[in-house]
């Protein structure tokens, strides 16, 4: 869908505002004949009647000129303001529906800079355009053809001279569409950089990397800078090879006006209209280098969108009628998969199968960038897998819909996230319409009931920004149970827990096998795994071993090691 699309259902106020525009510039054109007509059948005949009454003529025609201004502003706004909004949802809505592989093709800086100074960008520019931009080459257009009109020999100096200053414009505002998407991509970086920068505050204080951090500010805002004055440099030495050309236009208008004057083939009023159209055309040629850079910067803005809108999402929200997941949908099967990130040539999962029965606890373990996250990521199609088949409660996800697939799974990440409002509004996040019951059926599940309870305005607590205020097993707990109120059957816990005691972790644990619910949680705590019915041992993408914790200290050196590096070789002999 491109950009220009979204303004189809404001067509009806968008040609109101362009009427209007027309009639304010037929009023301007039409002035300067009328001054002519002061000059020579007033002034110069010292006709006082001819003088008021075409004074009277020019005063009505000001008035139609400002009313016709009021009307055409009011739906230029409408127009503007309208499609600066539909730009904006479609925009939210794109970015809704993508997938986290789309994700990793656009930082974040850069979808916050399309989706605001991108689109204010492009929706000042149709304000402007129905204000201001369409007036200038009509009227540039509509003062030659009544300047051939009022005379054709002084006209031909303004018919030469206005196609010069168009094609030197249309040179100028190709130059200046490079130099403003990249001065975008600038404004990118830098917003980049404040993001981030706000993010890790306090890593930042803590490590006293303020210095370096200024540092690398100042070197993206320096080139934000210089792209910004390189792209004025250029709209700005327009103005001056314009003035040029239309000065010397209007002084040849003079000169030659003169000598018609003094031969009789020309009158006053004529010459002073034509000068007239002269100075306006020259005055708005002087607007174009305005008008060319704001199209350059609206044209980059508009590719920058249409880039986005245009994406091919690799997973969509199309409804598919292939298949159902049952009611007891908790069993998983991966069969043989394998899977590399969009771009990657690297193997993360290979070959990897084995199978989950309903209401199963896994543990699965790993090194750092065994593939533990990755295969977690996999089952509700938050990426697809490059080869093999993963089933969920028996059905192929691929024959899923993501909507229905997710809405039976619980995902709690690594890093847990929680937003902006308060403790109770957190918890709905996962189940919008739960019943007070169910949400602290939940938070007492989670072992977080007490804890909010005890909190001055209990559920109704206000928590910062990604829960700055809280700590990070309250944040981890809070996040375990916005997954539980959504009552799944597939609970997946991505290293969350690791904020946890391991009293308050027990306490979790028993309370999830009181429910159906098929559980796979991350851990690097052996004490973690002794409680699943099952544990996984990732080693570089592919699945080592797998058996209950007894099980796997005698025929796993690797967890037999892991256990010994966290219990001692004496409580794992013992065990």
């Amino acid at each position: 869908m491109k950009v220009i699309s979204m303004l189809k259902p404001y067509r009806l106020p968008f040609f109101i505002a362009l009427f209007f525009l027309l009639a304010e510039l037929a009023a301007e054109l039409v002035q300067p004949l009328l001054i002519a007509k002061v000059i020579d059948e007033g002034i110069m005949q010292k006709d006082v009647h001819a003088i008021f009454f075409w004074g009277a003529i020019m005063m009505v025609v000001a008035l139609f000129a400002f009313c016709g201004g009021i009307i055409n502003s009011f739906f230029a706004t409408h127009v503007s303001q309208s499609f600066g909004y539909d730009v904006r949802r479609a925009l939210f809505t794109k970015i809704q529906f993508f997938s986290l592989a789309n994700f990793n093709r656009y930082p974040t800086s850069s979808l916050i800079t399309r989706s605001t100074n991108d689109v204010t960008q492009i929706q000042n520019t149709v304000y402007m355009t129905l204000r201001i931009m369409l007036r200038a080459p009509l009227f540039v257009m509509g003062g030659l053809v009544l300047a051939l009109l009022v005379n054709v020999r002084l006209a031909l100096f303004l018919v030469v001279a206005a196609p010069l200053s168009f094609f030197f414009l249309r040179w100028v505002m190709k130059k200046g569409n490079a130099v403003f998407r990249a001065l975008q991509t600038g404004l990118d970086k830098v917003n980049g950089v404040m993001r981030e920068n706000l993010s890790g505050i306090r890593i930042i204080k803590a490590f006293q990397r303020s210095t370096y951090e200024r540092k690398r500010f100042s070197n993206v805002n320096e080139q934000l800078k210089d792209n910004t004055m390189k792209g004025l440099r250029l709209m700005e030495a327009t103005t001056p090879v314009l003035l040029v050309i239309m000065n010397a236009a209007i002084l040849c208008i003079l000169w030659f006006g003169n000598l018609q004057i003094q031969a009789g083939s020309t009158q006053v009023g004529d010459l002073v209209a034509i000068i007239n159209y002269s100075m306006r055309i020259t005055a708005i040629f002087g607007l174009f280098s305005w008008i060319m850079m704001t199209f350059s910067r609206a044209k980059a803005s508009s590719e920058r969108i249409n880039e986005v809108l245009g994406a091919d999402v690799d997973l969509t929200e199309k409804e598919q009628k292939t298949a159902e997941l049952p009611t007891a949908s908790g069993s998983i099967l991966f069969d043989n998969v394998s899977f590399s990130y969009p771009g990657s040539s690297k193997q993360v999962l290979s070959q990897f199968s084995f199978a989950v029965s309903n209401r199963e606890t896994i543990a699965v373990m790993g090194a750092t960038g065994a593939g533990k996250t990755s295969l977690f990521q996999l089952i509700p199609r938050l990426y697809e897998a490059t080869n093999g088949n993963i089933l969920v409660g028996g059905v192929d996800v691929k024959k899923l819909p993501p909507r229905i697939l997710r809405k039976q799974i619980g995902f709690v990440p690594q890093d847990p996230l929680l937003f902006t409002g308060t403790v109770q509004e957190n918890i709905l996040w996962g189940k919008e319409n739960a019943t007070e019951e169910e949400v602290r059926e939940a938070c007492r599940r989670a072992q977080i009931l007490e804890t909010i309870d005890a909190l001055p305005q209990g559920f109704q607590t206000k928590i910062g920004q990604k829960g700055v205020n809280l700590s990070g097993g309250q944040k981890q707990r809070l996040s375990i149970a916005r997954a539980l109120v959504r009552k799944p059957a597939i609970l997946l816990l991505d290293d969350s827990t690791s904020a946890l005691d391991l009293q308050t972790e027990h306490r979790l644990l028993e309370a999830l096998r009181e429910i159906h619910v098929t559980t796979l949680i991350i851990t690097q705590k052996v004490a973690t795994s002794k409680r699943a019915d099952r544990i996984l041992l990732l080693e570089d993408g592919k699945l080592l071993a797998q058996g209950s914790h007894d099980s796997l200290l005698q025929r796993s050196s690797l967890y037999k090691h892991i256990c010994e590096s966290q219990l001692g070789k004496e409580l794992t002999q013992d065990v």
